[in-house]
């Protein structure tokens, strides 16, 4: 890889996002309607390889369940509101109707409600009862207890999700997680997050888990970026942790899948994000646009209540459709954020590739005029990519 530098002997390596690359069409193309867009995770193949985000405004009960009546996994934030409250509904309201000066302080009060363990359990057993799988997500100092309630409802997944998720964490104040004992005690499929390099992805793959999440600050409500300074391009991020997939896979034969967390506005990323070498995605945006979701057009990062340095945001996202409409369509919208699946076959059909699988071999380029190129009057007239 070329490397750069900023200053005297302090180099530098050259990271790409979505918006710098882009696929190109292959010699053979493929009818969109007989590609397989399917992927395995935790023992289990899912239809749909694109999740949603553990996150308030975008997964609730009702949501979860018809995630999975659509072949697909939401996953619940067993920190939130869901099991902070017997009836979140108003609190929900509460959050959709602040203005964006109260938004932060409201949520940061919201969320000082103690965790309820008897709402744990019930919230995923209310999932199974609908039919879904119940995949749920605890910060790494609840995991522990937090897996043993999960497993105890009938949970089909757990994952331990943190900003910066490493095998090797220091601290004198408290007890860090110990993931390879904590995924050999666990009886559940454990996927492990977030993290955005070779090296570090190599490590926790040895811990045993099931699957890891890839990126760290590019979610729409995330604010990461900006407060940490910290964070990979998801382009780069993906390749990276994509090549310690393979690594670890030649070394072991066990193959763990990787699931690129956040950045992903449209379908042509995700697209893009599959090219990278993602076998499945995690996106929260798109489904917090769906009348199903429960934050009534609102959308915010996991972090955002952190009673001491949120990084994270409320942001209006708006309800576009269904979320039916949202995965398969027929699309309302010209900014590619419905129909995501439609989009995905389509664009596998384009390039040649019959399963995720060959999609991850799809030739890319840097094209960082792939945006504009041609678009001066959607642009100007804000409208399509222009938006």
């Amino acid at each position: 890889m070329a490397q750069f530098y900023i200053g005297v002997d302090r180099k530098v390596r050259r990271c790409y996002g979505f918006d710098e690359i882009a696929l190109v069409p292959g010699r053979v193309t493929i009818n969109p309607g007989e590609v397989d867009t399917s992927f395995e995770l935790g023992g289990k193949r899912y239809r749909i390889p694109i999740l949603a985000a553990a996150m308030d405004g975008v997964v609730d009960v009702k949501f979860a369940g018809a995630m999975g009546k659509l072949g697909g996994i939401a996953v619940l934030n067993l920190e939130g509101v869901q099991t902070r409250y017997e009836n979140p509904e108003q609190v929900l309201d509460s959050i959709a109707s602040a203005t964006s000066e109260e938004a932060t302080k409201l949520v940061q009060e919201i969320y000082l409600a103690p965790i309820k363990e008897k709402l744990v359990a019930r919230r995923i057993q209310e999932i199974k009862k609908l039919g879904a799988s119940a995949v749920v997500s605890a910060i790494p100092q609840r995991a522990e207890r937090f897996a043993a309630i999960a497993q105890e409802a009938g949970a089909d997944i757990f994952i331990v999700q943190s900003t910066v998720t490493t095998v090797k964490h220091i601290s004198k104040s408290y007890k860090s997680l110990d993931f390879k004992k904590f995924c050999k005690a666990t009886k559940l499929p454990v996927v492990i997050g977030n993290c955005v390099g070779y090296e570090v992805a190599l490590e926790l793959m040895g811990t045993g888990c099931s699957g890891l999440l890839v990126g760290i600050g590019p979610g729409a409500a995330c604010t990461t970026r900006g407060v940490l300074g910290i964070g990979v391009p998801q382009v780069t991020a993906t390749v990276d942790c994509a090549a310690a997939r393979n690594t670890y896979y030649k070394k072991t034969k066990k193959y763990i899948p990787i699931i690129t967390d956040g950045g992903m506005s449209t379908g042509g990323d995700i697209c893009k994000a599959f090219a990278c070498g993602a076998d499945a995605v995690m996106v929260g945006s798109a489904f917090a646009r769906s009348k199903e979701a429960p934050g009534r057009g609102f959308h915010w990062g996991m972090a955002t209540p952190h009673a001491n340095l949120p990084r994270g945001t409320r942001v209006r996202v708006g309800v576009t459709g269904n979320l039916e409409e949202i995965l398969f369509g027929p699309a309302k919208v010209d900014d590619g954020s419905q129909n995501l699946m439609g989009a995905l076959q389509t664009s596998m059909g384009s390039v040649g590739a019959k399963s995720i699988a060959e999609m991850q071999r799809t030739e890319i380029i840097i094209a960082p005029s792939i945006q504009t190129e041609g678009k001066v009057f959607q642009v100007a007239q804000r409208v399509g990519m222009g938006k």
